[in-house]
């Protein structure tokens, strides 16, 4: 039995120091090779005194299991947000984790996963320091045989570095454990770097000091629309998986909208978020500044930056108002975007149910933002932003379109939900996840397009986006962080306005069609609706 459990203690530690931090590196060569820190520990246990050893066998099994933990947390936030954990910024995040859980496996599912994470970091922790502090006092009772067998392998590790032998395509000779540690300081670093630069770059801005008049003169009069369609990344409209059902879509779209009276056209945005963190999406789109992580939001949305939504409201000739169903709670960054008023979910009179994450359907954000706002007689023009989230993961179920005079107070919507998917079930399958992920966002495109066929005039402006790709489970490692763009108007003036930029005719981007980065939206917008339209703003380097 001894035997046993100090194989175990041997096995253990061998994979907290091996163990990648990316489940597509989780292969069995990762595991076969040879951990420098390993050694290392093992040789300075060995020469260190009997006090010092124990007290340095209990630190070195912590911070073994610290660093286990956070490879493990890394392995959640690729397989989500295609990016590692970040020490500093990513706490925040866990709360959105948890209400996930909540509406995906239910409350009780969720308690029970919380407590299963707490459950396994402690055990992770125990259990590598018990391992660490037996294999240390092993290596004492057997010191002659340790020593001998540290130094063979620290010769076989040197040999087999200088040589570049590898197994599977993985270096024979690993010093994983240390290049995760210094890239997690690395990152801590250019964090503090990037609050510095970033505080320079938002204290530049070429509109800040347009005066009123001269803003967006050639959107005077104009109902104008910035729609955000949740999760609407490009591997829904070029991922051969789901392209011809949503080209389709689009296509219809476009056909429907003509027939209208509208034009439209579409090209690519490049989010700075990946899988999630719509939030920091919206705030580089309205902001024209790059918000990749929590510290750049927190700074730019406490600031007084000029967002687009906020130059509509300077220049004093539109009502701006938001719609907002995924806020659920107090949202004091609200005040950033320079908006009239807010509707959040409690404020949109919804009496329905929940569809897993999302609070309110989006044909019903819709039918609100007519009833309380938009259809409303002799109204002062509109600037509006409406966040479309039925397409928010689990995906399951989904709303179905139904007649704009069934919507009502949201009612009709209990049914609906019944006859739909179980996100339990779906989220069994990958393929289900994809094909219901396809059919929310077909879902949201139609709810806006049909919209825009019942209630829009030759007033009206439309801008919809994607704020970011779903998570990689959809997309596949690695993918583009690129969003489809599309522009709606009646007034053939207004698209004259962006005959420069070389977007593509219709709602689907194609292959070629122009990608700019997010944040160098803002400035072309109002460059090219101001009151002396010229050359586009140069596109920032990513």
């Amino acid at each position: 039995m001894t035997g046993v459990t100090t194989a175990l203690a041997a096995v253990f530690v061998l994979f907290a120091l091996l163990v990648p931090n990316e489940l597509t590196r989780l292969t069995p060569g990762a595991f076969a090779r040879i951990p420098v820190e390993g050694i290392f520990g093992a040789a300075v246990l060995l020469v260190l005194p009997p006090r010092a050893r124990r007290a340095g066998a209990v630190l070195a099994g912590v911070g073994l299991g610290l660093v286990t933990i956070l490879n493990l947390m890394d392995m959640g936030f690729y397989s989500v947000l295609d990016r590692p954990f970040d020490l500093v910024l990513d706490w925040i995040l866990f709360d959105d984790a948890e209400a996930f859980l909540k509406d995906a496996v239910g409350p009780a599912g969720a308690i029970g996963a919380v407590i299963g994470v707490v459950l396994l970091v402690l055990a992770v922790l125990v259990l590598t320091t018990l391992a660490v502090v037996r294999l240390s006092r092993l290596m004492v009772r057997h010191s002659a045989v340790a020593t001998r067998t540290t130094f063979a392998l620290g010769t076989a590790w040197i040999t087999c570095a200088a040589l570049g032998v590898q197994i599977a395509g993985v270096p024979l000779a690993s010093k994983n454990t240390a290049d995760l540690a210094q890239h997690r300081v690395q990152v801590l670093r250019a964090g503090i770097k990037d609050e510095r630069a970033f505080a320079k770059e938002a204290a530049v801005d070429r509109f800040s000091d347009t005066p009123a008049d001269q803003l967006l003169t050639g959107l005077r009069g104009k109902d104008v629309i910035f729609a955000f369609i949740e999760s609407y990344g490009r591997s829904a409209v070029q991922d051969p998986a789901m392209a011809s059902q949503v080209g389709a879509v689009l296509a219809n779209g476009t056909s429907r909208l003509h027939a209208a009276g509208f034009s439209s056209r579409s090209a690519f945005l490049t989010s700075p978020t990946f899988g999630g963190g719509s939030w920091l999406a919206h705030s580089t789109f309205m902001s024209g500044l790059w918000i990749k992580n929590q510290q750049r939001y927190r700074s730019v949305t406490s600031s007084d930056h000029l967002t687009l939504t906020g130059a509509f409201k300077r220049a004093n000739a539109w009502r701006t108002v938001g719609i907002m169903p995924g806020v659920t709670r107090s949202w004091p960054e609200g005040k950033f975007y320079g908006l009239d008023n807010i509707y959040d979910s409690r404020e949109l009179g919804y009496k329905g149910p929940k569809f897993s994450w999302a609070p309110v359907p989006d044909q019903y954000s819709l039918s609100a933002f007519e009833r309380l706002e938009h259809g409303k007689p002799g109204h002062k023009p509109l600037m509006s932003e409406i966040i479309l989230v039925s397409s928010h993961n689990p995906w399951a179920p989904i709303p179905k379109t139904i007649g704009w005079g069934e919507v009502g107070d949201g009612s009709v919507y209990k049914d609906i939900k019944r006859e739909g998917k179980d996100p339990k079930e779906v989220w069994k399958d990958a393929d289900q996840v994809r094909t219901e992920y396809r059919r929310s966002i077909e879902y949201s495109v139609n709810s806006l397009v049909s919209y825009v066929e019942k209630y829009g005039n030759d007033n009206t402006v439309l801008v919809f986006l994607g704020d970011h790709q779903p998570a990689p489970i959809v997309t596949g490692a690695h993918a583009s962080r690129d969003v489809p763009v599309a522009i709606v108007a009646h007034d053939p003036a207004v698209m004259d306005r962006i005959s420069g930029w070389g977007w593509q005719d219709g709602l689907k981007p194609g292959p070629k069609a122009p990608v700019w980065r997010m944040d160098s939206f803002r400035d072309r917008f109002l460059t090219a609706y101001g009151p002396k339209p010229g050359p586009a703003p140069a596109t920032p380097t990513p």
